[in-house]
């Protein structure tokens, strides 16, 4: 029997309403199974990964785990059309999609049996995705790292808000890293809780040993929202988004900006571990993460502190 109920362990068929964010160099498929494994959602970021990248991927999560995992997608990623393919092809039944559109791809994979959640920013973006047949939405607040919405919406503000304007399962994201947060979000009207920046300074984090540490050692006001012309993106502060700040400070154009950024560089930050010129994406959370662990434990402490909490409450 499972420990706990609610809409989103059952329709993800999981035991606690903890998801794994899909995060791009972070969320290989070590740390999809291993959280599956521990009774949460674990989802493959194929964000940072060439189609058959993806497929290696999921070929060996389905290995490593028999529980639930699914697959995060950016909807504006390039080779789009190839990562639809291979998630139907390879029979995966969940898919977050962010970044996009919900209305492009929601009904081809629900016409695959697939079940689909939508990552917005904005009550507006979550009805479109109840509309388009989504079956749950995550809503990010401005805390979360990695890309953003434009209004910064905080956490605390967009979950109500969202729950206010859809009747769908709600899943809440940015800012949270403890049982205590994912009970403050149950507060707010969210069914669960995704979670990114625990997870990735884990042991199975596909990360660089380097952005772990850093992440962990980071302090309150170390990451801000940034290139806010282009895509926003939460980065800890360091050299190269000292480049990105002065080149907005001076009014560079987009085109100026896109030169800033090249290419390539999350990859050197977060997966080759160059902590000065690389670009560190995490959220603002990090700063009360202060050590790695394995993804079973970081479950597990979770869930104790929220049920702990919640029966001291006498909710």
């Amino acid at each position: 029997m499972k420990p706990y109920s609610s809409c989103v362990t059952e329709l993800f068929d999981i035991s606690f309403p903890i998801i794994q964010a899909g995060m791009v160099w972070c969320s290989g498929w070590r740390l999809a199974s291993g959280v599956s494994n521990a009774g949460g959602l674990g989802l493959i970021g194929s964000g940072s990964m060439h189609p058959e990248t993806l497929r290696d991927h999921i070929r060996k999560c389905k290995v490593a785990t028999s529980r639930p995992f699914g697959v995060n997608v950016p909807l504006l990623y390039p080779e789009i059309e190839k990562i639809i393919q291979i998630i139907v092809d390879e029979d995966v039944k969940i898919v977050f999609t962010s970044a996009g559109n919900p209305a492009t791809w929601t009904g081809h994979l629900k016409a695959k049996g697939i079940k689909v959640v939508h990552v917005i920013s904005s009550v507006k973006f979550a009805r479109k995705a109840e509309a388009c047949g989504a079956d749950a939405v995550v809503a990010e607040g401005f805390e979360a790292g990695g890309h953003n919405g434009r209004e910064e919406t905080t956490t605390f503000v967009l979950v109500p808000l969202v729950r206010q304007a859809v009747s769908i399962p709600l899943i809440a994201a940015g800012g949270i890293a403890s049982g205590r947060a994912m009970l403050a979000a149950e507060a707010l009207g969210a069914d669960g809780s995704q979670i990114g920046s625990r997870f990735a300074a884990s042991f199975e984090s596909s990360a660089h040993e380097n952005f772990k540490q850093r992440i962990i050692e980071l302090d309150e006001g170390e990451t801000v929202l940034t290139m806010k012309q282009l895509t926003p993106v939460r980065l800890v502060k360091n050299a190269f988004y000292k480049q990105v700040q002065d080149a907005e400070t001076r009014g560079a154009s987009r085109d100026e900006l896109v030169e800033v950024l090249g290419r390539g560089r999350a990859k050197k930050g977060m997966f080759e571990g160059d902590l000065a010129e690389g670009e560190l994406e995490i959220g603002q959370v990090s700063a009360g993460v202060r050590k790695i662990q394995s993804a079973k434990d970081i479950v597990d402490d979770l869930w104790q502190e929220y049920t702990l909490l919640k029966k001291s409450l006498c909710l």
